[in-house]
């Protein structure tokens, strides 16, 4: 273990000038690890510094307030404001270095990590996480800084770089959406081949799973709109794991590690400082049904005149999958390939495990009379209600409507706009600083 010590600071070492500058720099007194539990601490590693970006990018959403008064107003202020051109040099950055160093991890242990361990199960269990944690990383990295996915453009529209490999001479360039899309698809097919657990223990449950692939899968090709693979993925996924908390018999959050519903627990998705500095807006508390939805109670809590989160602010919430995220995408599957009254029995079925039990005839009487759109835009305020402050709002927003949002502060608003270029973000000033080819 003191080798691995010597290995990680080295790599440390080696990513202190930028992610964009690595392989350009040799580092000094590098020890590399040889068997399968030091290469297991070599990915931890990589799971370990797996950035949080998801709790920030909610500040860019409908679903918080900037509170002025609090420590971190200064942090969040121009997140808020959607000001990302020369933004305050206090402004709490968004990742992009961190993805990449994560990915470094992870491409040491499939590059030597193939030769170098003894072939068994555990081996492959470990190969299939690398190659699992590689793809979730490039997937966020590119819906973060790409372009949503379109079929007819992603081609042509300027993603992200990809890092396959590790090579002192590998010059870091933006590929297309398409491009990034198709290697976290080949990547999420090799580590299928590979992963052999089911399901890991709470403590453990960072790591990727046969069931968490079959998640990750469903969400890429839910954003990429291929729903029949999304409904083939999350059908396989849901067979490994399809436990909901029912509200009514267990009035618990659904969203932490310990919970049945949880599927991986990696990422802090509402971390502290977003929570003590934010308040829930309006907009989110009036999709709620106060008195007949279960979650709501649970969800927040008064504040005065205002409501705080409950569901997140501590490490118990980490939460990157869970089932409650799949049998909402399935029904968007199943109502996106026309299976209308499918969808509506598999929404009203999840429905079932978070309304009051006698409101159940109501909602089953509204939701049988929509009409295809009327259910796609009550299953996408439903998917808001289940998931809020779960770091899916920003991204679900992207892939949506990308609708206009008014933000105010300081008695002053700022605004949106449908369709804005600000639901892309910028890639970072340093990375550009260092990396021309941005």
């Amino acid at each position: 273990m003191k080798q691995i010590h010597i290995y990680t600071l080295a790599i440390l070492t080696f990513f202190m000038v930028s992610c964009d500058d690595y392989l350009e720099i040799q580092p000094e007194g590098k020890v590399i690890p040889e068997s399968l539990e030091e290469f297991r601490a070599v990915l931890t590693k990589g799971y370990d510094i797996f950035p949080e970006q998801k709790s920030r990018v909610a500040y860019r959403t409908d679903e918080l307030v900037l509170d002025e008064n609090s420590f971190d107003f200064p942090s969040y202020k121009d997140v808020y404001t959607w000001k990302d051109a020369n933004p305050d040099p206090q402004t709490a950055p968004y990742p992009y270095i961190q993805m990449y160093n994560s990915i470094f991890y992870a491409n040491h242990v499939i590059e030597d990590g193939k030769d170098k361990i003894e072939d068994s199960e555990e081996k492959n269990q470990l190969l299939g996480e690398a190659y699992a944690l590689r793809a979730y990383a490039h997937f966020d990295l590119v819906n973060l800084y790409g372009k949503p996915y379109n079929a007819t453009t992603a081609s042509s529209d300027t993603g992200v770089p990809l890092a396959l490999e590790i090579d002192l001479e590998q010059v870091f360039t933006p590929v297309s959406v398409q491009a990034v899309y198709s290697q976290v698809l080949k990547d999420i097919a090799t580590s299928k081949s590979l992963l052999n657990v089911t399901k890991f223990d709470a403590g453990l449950n960072y790591r990727f799973t046969k069931t968490a692939i079959l998640a990750l899968e469903t969400r890429v090709h839910t954003y990429m709109n291929n729903s029949d693979a999304a409904l083939t993925a999350v059908n396989a996924a849901l067979s490994l794991n399809k436990e909901l908390v029912n509200l009514n018999d267990t009035p618990e959050l659904p969203n932490t590690f310990t919970s049945v519903e949880s599927i991986m627990a990696l990422e802090d998705v509402f971390d502290s400082s977003v929570r003590n500095s934010s308040f829930i807006s309006d907009d989110l508390v009036a999709i709620y049904d106060t008195t007949n939805d279960l979650r709501f109670g649970l969800y927040f809590n008064v504040d005065g005149s205002s409501y705080k989160a409950a569901k997140g602010g501590d490490q118990k919430f980490k939460c990157s999958f869970r089932v409650s995220d799949l049998v909402l995408l399935k029904a968007e599957a199943q109502a996106k390939l026309g299976a209308l009254d499918e969808a509506k029995a598999t929404l009203l079925a999840f429905m079932q495990n978070r309304y009051q039990s006698a409101h159940m005839t109501s909602l089953t009487t509204g939701i049988n009379a929509m009409s295809a759109n009327e259910f796609m835009q009550e299953l996408y305020t439903e998917r808001w209600r289940e998931l809020a402050l779960e770091g899916h709002r920003w991204f679900d927003l992207r892939r949506s409507n990308q609708k206009a949002i008014t933000h105010s502060l300081s008695g002053e608003d700022f605004q949106l706009s449908e369709n804005d270029p600000r639901y892309i973000l910028p890639f970072p000033a340093d990375a550009r600083l260092n990396n021309p080819e941005l």
